[in-house]
């Protein structure tokens, strides 16, 4: 199958399969998976120009509502943190469209760029999963072994009638502090902090097509040492509401480089093939993501940004 928007001849099972089977995986950790279906588009397809970032885009807005619905259904979204992250990247991710298209509209320049980014994201994750140190690593850990040992209490009360489920309560939400309980523990951090640092992280997600979700949670887990149980619904949501205005924005400016010959429009039909995949893959991996070890699921994800880092990074050598 041919799709005219961006060129690109694939069998629609493809990319349907390839995105299911890297959603089912990012979701557990609060990633879309679009940041490694780039590398994809790009490397195996072919799709180079910067419309691949706004069909990137078009693929969170189909496939993150599965996740979403999930972590909500289960009591674990924490609002303030999303809305704290959608104000915070949607300025970003306009303005890192407008450096895409005028400063790194060349694939080369464009892969180094990200390579620098999510490599000192992945080294930064790996160093988090050393041996605990600190209090407040401690009690991150000691939450998410609660988490498991009470899921398991759960789906024993769930089978026999009872509606009881694990809730991020907000305890304080204002302009200098958000903080919420979790299983008996509790996590703060400075929003003024967290709105700043989205702001950032949404300039660069803005660039490379993945809303700034995939760049943040990270920074979640290693920075303010919030447990990944709590914080996965919240990037994905706040990553969905962005995408939306991100695809919108490449939408709307794309006529004014029709002279030019340069693709920025999304090729809204692979991206929502690649989204039909994301879809049901993220709705597996956030139904299943309580069953395996957040440990485990940070370390997957470092080292999957650490691979993709370097091979961005190995064009330097060419």
């Amino acid at each position: 199958m041919v799709f005219p928007a961006s060129g690109v001849e694939v069998s629609p099972l493809i990319p349907l399969a390839v995105s299911f089977v890297v959603s089912f995986f990012t979701s557990m950790g609060g990633i879309s998976g679009a940041f490694l279906l780039l590398p994809f588009q790009m490397s195996v397809l072919g799709f180079t120009s910067p419309a691949v970032s706004s069909t990137n885009l078009v693929f969170n807005i189909v496939a993150i509502p599965s996740g979403v619905y999930r972590y909500i259904r289960e009591g674990r979204m924490a609002w303030p943190l999303a809305w704290i992250t959608v104000l915070g990247t949607l300025p970003g991710v306009l303005i890192g469209a407008i450096i895409r298209i005028k400063y790194l509209p060349d694939p080369e320049h464009f892969k180094v760029f990200m390579g620098c980014v999510l490599l000192y994201m992945a080294l930064r994750l790996l160093f988090d999963l050393r041996a605990s140190t600190g209090k407040e690593k401690a009690k991150t850990e000691e939450t998410e072994r609660s988490f498991r040992e009470r899921s398991i209490r759960l789906r024993r009360a769930i089978a026999a009638g009872e509606t009881i489920k694990p809730v991020v309560m907000t305890r304080r939400f204002s302009l200098t502090e958000y903080a919420y309980e979790f299983y008996g523990e509790r996590f703060s951090f400075n929003t003024m902090t967290l709105f700043s640092l989205a702001f950032a992280v949404g300039i660069v997600g803005g660039v490379y097509g993945v809303g700034g979700g995939a760049i943040i949670a990270p920074f979640l887990v290693s920075f303010f040492h919030l447990p990944v149980y709590t914080i996965a619904g919240a990037t994905l949501l706040g990553t969905f509401l962005t995408s939306i205005a991100g695809a919108l924005f490449y939408a709307s400016i794309a006529p004014h480089y029709t002279t030019s010959g340069l693709m920025i429009a999304p090729d809204w039909t692979l991206g929502a093939i690649f989204g039909a995949g994301g879809f049901l893959g993220m709705y597996c991996g956030a139904r299943l993501q309580k069953y395996f070890p957040a440990r485990w699921i940070k370390l997957v994800i470092a080292l999957t940004l650490l691979y993709l880092a370097m091979s961005y990074l190995l064009i330097l050598l060419r």
